[in-house]
């Protein structure tokens, strides 16, 4: 019998390749001949790149990059086996947990530490560059990453932006001719669990910025930017990130990856499952095993465990899940199509 265990880390409790471990261990305190294959998965967030270079082989590129506020990082990406793919994490470079609580400030934050991985990764001769989305200090709607790949930000002057998200107020202009040529031969996949358009009611300011240390005002401005930005790269460009899905994700640095490196945004999950070709793993197993710390009412929404369980439903495959925590009645998943 094939099972083949493949959860999601357990947030502040285990990894998830110690939970696959331990799932593991648990069949076989029972079942001891069955063939237990361990997948452990990420959703594209914290983990993604450590988690891909276990399963597929490959290896750490470890460099220094600019911080979100401007101080040096060390930091570090993944290239795969074969030397065709590199795996970013922009929280690696450009990630909340990068600035102390008291200095955040999305204001002045900028993801040019995560174009300069982006150049980096370029370096390294791939062919296709997947970046995680998440856990952002940032709301620059990517600019500073694109600044990083040789784009110029101009205000009605012709002189360049200073970085940082309300720079954007006085975005006048775009100049793409220094943009690195390599970026049009190279695929971008993001991967990434929100839906969040770039400005307006649910776009990246308004939800996520005052997580990043935004004011009220804060968050006013920021909108503002973002809407001023998203203008201009129409004006200029011809290309619609207001509209995109995904687009106000990481301080909508989805909608500067659209605009600049032609990026597909897909669910983080999707992303993760078809590089670690899940379906062929399971096709011939008897039961899947999934996880993760809490089932609630997102679970539904792009979460690991419901993009398992979607896989597993087209292939015939039964499910079962293990979680730390069950919030809400269990009459209110019964039959619900996530599982």
């Amino acid at each position: 019998m094939k099972i083949v265990v493949a959860p999601d880390s357990f947030k502040g409790s285990l990894s998830s390749v110690e939970a696959a471990s331990a799932i593991r261990r648990g069949i076989l305190s029972v079942l001891p001949s069955a063939s237990v294959v361990e997948l452990p998965v990420a959703d594209g967030g914290e983990g993604t790149t450590k988690m891909l270079l276990r399963e597929t082989g490959g290896k750490f590129v470890h460099c220094e990059v600019t911080g979100p506020l401007g101080d040096a990082v060390a930091t570090q990406f993944g290239v795969t086996e074969d030397g065709t793919m590199a795996i970013i994490e922009m929280a690696a470079a450009s990630g909340l947990l990068l600035v102390p609580a008291h200095l955040r400030n999305p204001r002045i934050a900028t993801t040019f530490g995560t174009g300069e991985l982006i150049r980096s990764a370029l370096d390294e001769g791939v062919e296709v560059i997947l970046i995680g989305l998440g856990e952002s200090a940032t709301n620059d709607g990517g600019a500073g990453m694109t600044e990083a790949l040789g784009v110029r930000f101009l205000d009605k002057d012709g002189v360049r932006l200073a970085r940082g998200g309300t720079a954007l107020l006085q975005l006048h202009g775009i100049d793409i001719s220094g943009k690195d040529p390599r970026i049009s031969k190279t695929q971008f996949e993001v991967a990434c669990d929100v839906q969040n358009p770039l400005t307006g009611s649910e776009g990246a300011s308004t939800v996520y910025g005052p997580q990043k240390g935004a004011t009220p005002e804060d968050v006013k401005l920021l909108d503002e930017a973002l809407e001023r930005y998203a203008e201009v790269i129409w004006k200029s460009l011809g290309i619609d990130v207001k509209n995109v899905a995904s687009a106000g994700a990481a301080g909508g640095l989805g909608a500067g990856l659209v605009a600049f490196c032609g990026a597909q945004i897909r669910r983080g999950i999707d992303v993760v499952l078809d590089a670690l070709a899940f379906d062929q793993h399971v096709k011939d197993a008897a039961l899947v095993v999934t996880g993760e710390g809490k089932l609630d009412a997102q679970t539904q929404f792009g979460k690991v465990l419901s993009g398992i369980l979607e896989r597993c439903r087209k292939t015939g495959t039964p499910a079962a899940a293990v979680v730390g925590i069950l919030e809400g009645e269990r009459s209110e998943f019964a039959g619900k199509d996530i599982f």
